[in-house]
């Protein structure tokens, strides 16, 4: 099987993002002390010392102080961004039995697949009105199909405003997308290669997509390109970047996966 997947598909990419994915920098703060400042008797040492009982560094620097957020209320004003608790009111709004019903979700279990939740801009003729009324935009995506729908929640009357439904418009996957895509290909004889390169890695067995660090980017058919992925645009599919937990990168850009046929396709 290794050979037919030319083993170690990925060959590990140790210590190197793979170039399409974007990593943040971790930038090290270090507050203020006293490292390196005299401790000994005279006008520097008494001056540190003096420094040390009044909580100030060497240099006379407060030490740095971390502030607890404030409590986030219910329900925000204007514009401030939607809280947890409105967040969870309008998706329960924005999902009404009858759509629940009548939509798939990424496991092909009842009810669409949640994406995104955005706290809606408000209209023209409320730009300007310090009461104007909060909405918000819930993006959801029904398998059924393959429809990307959007539904706009007024928060001060609870009803549903607008629905708006698009296909052939695929946005960025949420994690349980990442992670049923992961799922398909560790169950697919196309993932021989991944879990053969985890193993590697780690001595283990892969089972499980939480045993990886996903990343991913949706995938569209070029024009002219293979049969195999033409679909790709219409359906939802994606190409994913995974990495051993704590561990090196493993390369399995060849592969597509097609979350609406829950299918593996391979590039080139």
């Amino acid at each position: 099987m290794r050979e037919s997947v030319h083993r170690h598909l990925g060959k590990l990419v140790a210590g190197v993002a793979v170039a399409t994915v974007g990593t943040a920098a971790m930038v090290a703060i270090t507050l203020p002390g006293t490292a390196g400042a005299d401790e000994t008797g005279g006008s520097k040492g008494g001056g540190t010392r003096a420094a040390q009982q009044t909580g100030q560094g060497a240099d006379g620097t407060l030490p740095g102080v971390v502030e607890q957020a404030p409590a986030e209320g219910k329900k925000g004003k204007g514009l401030d961004p939607l809280t947890d608790d409105e967040i969870t009111r309008v998706e329960k709004l924005a999902v009404s039995r009858q759509l629940f019903d009548a939509t798939q979700n990424v496991r092909g279990g009842r009810g669409p697949e949640r994406l995104d939740v955005q706290l809606a801009e408000p209209e023209a003729d409320e730009v300007d009105d310090p009461n104007a009324p909060r909405r918000a935009d819930v993006t959801v995506y029904d398998y059924r199909d393959d429809t990307l729908v959007t539904r706009t929640v007024n928060l001060d009357t609870a009803k549903v405003e607008r629905t708006a439904s698009h296909h052939g418009v695929q946005p960025p996957l949420s994690r349980a997308e990442q992670t049923e895509a992961a799922r398909v290909l560790i169950a697919d004889p196309l993932g021989a290669g991944l879990k053969a390169d985890y193993k590697d890695a780690t001595g283990k067995e892969l089972t499980s997509p939480d045993q990886l660090q996903l990343s991913s980017m949706v995938y569209r058919a070029a024009p002219g390109g293979s049969a195999a992925v033409a679909k790709c645009g219409e359906h939802r599919c994606t190409r994913l970047f995974p990495k051993v937990r704590n561990g090196p990168w493993i390369d399995a850009r060849k592969f597509v996966i097609d979350l609406s046929a829950r299918r593996v396709l391979q590039l080139g």
